[in-house]
């Protein structure tokens, strides 16, 4: 999730719908000026024990922080005096509600920088784990924690967030404590570019998320799903999640959005330092300065942006596009998502191909495959009766024409395609992730899932 990294003091007013459109229409690049940005999520465990080490107890959390900061040019980033974040030229380290570690990376120009850079971060977590008897795990959801085991981390919007969760949905706190995700951000060129990116994007998630499918235990025990990370979401807040399929309608462009994102609930305003509840409160109504203990008080522009990011549907507009469908897992994948999608959307030909092979799908055919995917992955059926496995197959092939046209080649003389080479295993076995996990766990592991800390590590 978002981490501040900057104080709001000089931020401009918000006074108007134009003045917030403005948001999406500056995030409008010429196409030599797209880049890449990769966030990964891993869990923070003690090799000793498995268990999930708290923010404050030696070796914990703080300590964890302090050691990455030591690793290269970061800058901590404090709120109430706790470092919550890191700084530097690799992007940002932030932490998750419960301590999962996230990078949320720079803005790169190829796969091959993207992939160097995730090398880069997780060669300092081995080297600051390795002193601080910490490991870290590639998967959508921890195997064998309960909520109860989970440490709280000392950030103000959790706090919140964790208040208001129970109250919208069943699953909220698991999404906030016990998942992990890999997600890509991507530019536009133009409103009419960014819709037809978004509604590729949208339409393929469920692919995405059965590719990259890796969270199917529970409390240590199968839990019926492949990505129960996936299925979550479908009852975490329906206000704030889900397909979106206004963005299919005729005329979708910044003007729909920002209808939505107005109307999803807030969950707090950032002042002075701290942050103030106002959770389940309309951001409309803090547009007309009725916002309750903001009385005649409007918005700047940090208030829009942190309440962008409290959205979380398949696909995320701000500046840029977020893909959001992909559970954790290890550093091949990480490399592979942003292929995938950077494949596919970044060459208009590739993009326009992606989009007539989904522009005829209806909203009830685009639902039932996104509800089926979490516990059926490949398995499932796309739009038409096509087993999703031979579907994925030709939007593979999509993306890796994609890669061909943008010629990105390293000192090797390696274009972006190889980066595709998990995603090609995958759809060659016609199993996901989990599905290979599962086969583990009833063979070989003889039913013990602490086997995945040693499979699944970085």
């Amino acid at each position: 999730m978002t981490t501040r990294t900057a104080s709001a003091a000089a931020d401009p007013v918000m006074e108007s719908r134009d003045d917030l459109l403005r948001t999406f229409i500056k995030g409008e690049k010429p196409k030599e000026a797209w880049r890449i940005g990769t966030e990964h999520e891993k869990f923070v465990y003690r090799r000793s024990d498995y268990r999930a080490p708290s923010y404050d107890e030696p070796g914990g959390i703080r300590d964890l922080l302090e050691a990455l900061a030591s690793c290269g040019e970061w800058q901590p980033v404090l709120e109430n005096g706790n470092a919550i974040a890191l700084a530097g030229p690799d992007g940002t380290v932030s932490l998750e509600p419960a301590g999962q570690l996230e990078l949320s990376g720079a803005q790169v120009e190829n796969l091959h920088q993207t992939c160097a850079e995730t090398g880069r971060h997780l060669a300092c977590c081995k080297e600051a784990g390795e002193r601080l008897g910490l490991g870290f795990l590639g998967l959508g959801m921890w195997p064998d924690k309960t909520r109860a085991d989970m440490p709280i981390m000392p950030k103000g919007r959790y706090a919140i967030m964790l208040k208001y969760m129970p109250k919208v949905g069943n699953l909220g706190l698991d999404m906030m404590l016990r998942t992990c995700t890999i997600q890509t951000n991507l530019d536009y060129g133009s409103e009419a570019d960014m819709a037809q990116k978004f509604r590729v994007g949208l339409a393929l998630q469920p692919l995405a998320t059965a590719l990259f499918a890796n969270s199917p235990f529970t409390d240590g025990k199968p839990n019926g799903f492949l990505s129960y990370r996936s299925h979550i979401w479908s009852d975490t807040d329906p206000d704030r999640t889900g397909m979106l399929p206004f963005v299919f309608e005729d005329g979708f462009g910044y003007e729909r959005y920002l209808d939505y994102a107005l109307d999803v609930p807030m969950y707090f305003v950032y002042r002075d330092g701290r942050y103030i509840d106002v959770a389940g409160q309309s951001f409309r109504d803090f547009m007309e300065g009725r916002l309750p203990g903001f009385s005649g008080e409007k918005p700047l522009l940090s208030d829009w942006t942190d309440h962008l990011s409290t959205a979380f549907p398949e696909v995320r507009l701000k500046s840029f596009l977020e893909m959001r469908g992909a559970d954790g897992g290890p550093w091949a994948r990480i490399c592979a998502l942003p292929a995938f999608w950077v494949g596919l959307l970044y060459d208009q030909t590739a993009l326009d191909a992606a989009w007539d092979e989904v522009k005829h799908w209806t909203l009830e055919e685009r639902q039932t495959l996104r509800d089926a995917v979490p516990k059926l992955g490949l398995k499932a059926v796309a739009p038409g009766g096509e087993p999703l496995r031979e579907f994925g197959r030709r939007i593979l092939a999509i993306a890796e024409s994609g890669l061909k046209a943008r010629a990105h080649l390293n000192a090797a003389g390696d274009n972006e395609e190889g980066f595709l080479d998990p995603l090609r295993e995958i759809l060659a076995k016609g199993q996901s992730p989990a599905d290979q996990l599962l086969g583990r766990y009833h063979g070989d592991w003889q039913g013990d899932v602490s086997h995945v800390y040693e499979e699944m590590s970085f």
